[in-house]
């Protein structure tokens, strides 16, 4: 684990669009296709402060290379105020002028139930959509970069602390029924994918986040979701703001 930090956000926007620009070019030197997972909540700004809005990292950024997938999504439709994908089309993908990326939404036709939410008292279609994004992914189920949040509770994608889910050994991608945060039905990314990933970072920004990092970081027997993904036998990067380690004893660097 390396933790970089930045003073405020703008800083650590322009570190984290420093850190994808060169797994971009890293993935390119083999590949025609840079794949890359994001998450939702505040990601999409950070996105756009980094990569469209500073000239120089832009021109850097080869958007029609990049395929764009959703580490968890809600069940709701692509232009719901809670998905994921409207999220990242709206921040990121509708800011930029000629290339874009290839962006992987939830198959929405299944979609059922009322407001074109999933059927509540239909679980087998919650993880049908679950085993349809599955097979979308790269054929061999490796990220070149999986871009990650971290919650107040130590949650990211939609594993949370505690759930069942954190025990799933097989299945890539799986369903979620019960989140803590609303809404309670959605789709993620499970550890045995997460820990293909040729890399993970996580962005975490405010002091609201500091007493979770503080256990992240110095706590070898925690059980939090973010912990156990920053212990996986891969390169595993913080992104945060001096705020967020405010009483946290972990050695941070500059990127």
């Amino acid at each position: 684990m390396v933790v970089y930090t930045s003073a405020d956000s703008a800083g650590v926007a322009t570190s984290v669009a420093k850190y994808i620009v060169n797994a971009q070019l890293n993935a390119l030197k083999t590949k025609k296709t840079f794949t890359i997972a994001v998450s939702g909540g505040s990601m999409g700004k950070v996105l756009k402060a980094g990569l469209i809005d500073s000239p120089e990292i832009a021109s850097q950024v080869q958007w029609d290379k990049w395929n764009v997938y959703l580490s968890d999504e809600r069940l709701v439709p692509l232009d719901h105020e809670d998905s994921n994908y409207g999220l990242f089309i709206s921040l990121v993908v509708d800011h930029l002028k000629d290339a874009k990326p290839s962006v992987h939404p939830i198959d929405v036709s299944l979609l059922t139930g009322e407001n074109g939410q999933v059927d509540g008292s239909d679980a087998a279609k919650d993880e049908s959509i679950a085993e349809a994004y599955a097979k979308v992914l790269p054929s061999d189920g490796v990220f070149d970069l999986i871009l990650l949040g971290c919650g107040p509770d130590g949650h990211t994608c939609s594993l949370f602390p505690g759930h069942a889910l954190l025990e799933e050994k097989s299945r890539s991608v799986a369903s979620i029924r019960d989140s803590p945060k609303p809404p309670p039905r959605r789709i993620t990314f499970t550890l045995p994918l997460l820990a293909k990933a040729e890399a993970i970072a996580f962005i975490a920004e405010g002091a609201g986040k500091a007493p979770v990092l503080e256990e992240i970081f110095n706590d070898p027997s925690s059980k939090l979701p973010c912990k156990i993904v920053t212990d996986l036998d891969l390169p595993v990067s913080w992104f945060v703001n001096d705020a967020a380690l405010q009483g946290t004893n972990v050695i941070s660097s500059k990127y």
